[in-house]
């Protein structure tokens, strides 16, 4: 919907808006890192005209997604009422549901450490003979991410929450040097068919890693599609994943660590006031997987390599998620990727995480990584 506003208003707002407005949004969507260095140093010195300007801003910003478009309409109503009763931004903004206005006028609370060229020297010093390289920014480099999130469901709950989950991690992925897709509301096998265009993109042979995110309801077989019920077991299988990515099938990403992240149940519990993302029933599924995939299992050391995935939780066990900010699990992780990537090698930030949850509550999980075959420490050093 936000989007669609822009797009709307995109013509008038070019015409309507101020250069402090223009320099003030530049300054918000880097503090929020909405925009990153690169993007808002790209629209503040390459545009000549404040015209210019504006059309290199709000095109940049339409390109980021509907969450970025809520963020951007909500710092117009804040910083220029009279802008945005000229493009009549205020009316959009009242008639998005409430997580999502609430989430345009905040904006994601990510505030990520960067890392300076001397410890980045200092770490490859002390380590370089077991880490991962890692290229800088200045080497061409093209990281890839990739989110996919269902919300919406034919037969189960709406996942509450899950707006700020997608904001929160699009930001953090996009300040960790990521170009970040984002695809919602999935049957299994649409979210087979998206992994296997992102596997084959030309940029991960110019990229050192990659980022799979995974939210939705879950059983103890896989994650569920948008279809899913009893009768239509629409389930991603976890190891379809793993196939699709391996060596064989995704040459580009071969000796780079290749970090899924799964938020879903994996079993059952009971919830009141909190949701919990379970479909309802822990009965068989028959799972979705590639047919056209060779068997790897022979030489399955070899093919499977690099790879790590961390679950919210451990397995038939739920994951807790609250209507207005999220995940549990998703918030804690971005929390600890924030603080310590600069200085902490991912592995020893997942332990950082499961620490959060080690003392339970009445919404107790306990996130776990899974099929562990990295080799050597990756490190994301945010900023390099």
């Amino acid at each position: 919907m936000a989007g669609n506003v822009l797009k709307e208003k995109r013509r008038l707002f070019i015409r309507s808006v101020g250069t402090g407005t223009v320099n003030s949004l530049l300054d918000e969507l880097l503090e929020k890192r909405v925009l990153n260095q690169e993007e808002m140093e790209k629209v503040r010195d390459e545009n000549a005209t404040v015209m210019d300007k504006a059309r290199a801003l709000i095109d940049a910003v339409i390109r980021k997604g509907p969450q970025a478009c809520q963020i951007f309409i909500g710092h117009i109503c804040e910083d220029d009422p009279h802008l945005a009763e000229t493009l009549r931004l205020s009316s959009a903004l009242q008639a998005m549901p409430d997580d999502l206005a609430k989430l345009a006028l905040s904006g994601p609370k990510v505030s990520l450490k960067l890392c300076s060229p001397e410890v980045v020297e200092r770490i490859w010093k002390e380590k370089s003979a077991e880490m991962y390289p890692i290229m800088g920014k200045s080497m061409t480099r093209t990281r890839l991410a990739l989110i996919i999130c269902n919300t919406e469901f034919d037969n189960l709950s709406r996942r509450a929450g899950a707006e700020v989950d997608i904001a929160s991690m699009k930001v953090l992925l996009e300040g960790l040097g990521y170009s970040v897709e984002v695809k919602e509301n999935l049957t299994a096998l649409d979210m087979t068919t998206e992994l296997k265009a992102f596997a084959a993109r030309p940029e991960h042979r110019s990229s050192d890693s990659t980022f799979l995110v995974f939210m939705s309801h879950g059983i103890r077989e896989g994650i569920c599609g948008k279809k899913f019920s009893e009768k239509v077991p629409d389930v991603l299988e976890v190891n379809t994943i793993f196939q699709i990515f391996n060596t064989r099938n995704c040459p580009n990403l071969r000796d780079k660590p290749k970090v899924i992240i799964i938020q879903a149940c994996r079993g059952e519990n009971q919830g009141v006031v909190w949701l919990k993302d379970s479909t309802g029933t822990s009965g068989n599924s028959s799972s979705l997987a590639p047919d056209d995939f060779e068997d790897d299992a022979i030489k399955k050391a070899h093919v499977e390599k690099d790879f790590i995935a961390f679950c919210s939780s451990t397995p038939d066990t739920v994951s807790w998620r609250s209507p207005t900010t999220g995940s549990v699990f998703i918030e804690k992780l971005i929390e600890n990727l924030q603080e310590y990537a600069w200085s902490c090698d991912l592995e020893e930030i997942f332990r950082k995480v499961r620490l959060s949850f080690e003392l339970p509550d009445a919404r107790a999980q306990m996130p776990t990584a899974e099929r562990v075959t990295l080799t050597r420490r990756f490190y994301l050093f945010p900023g390099y």
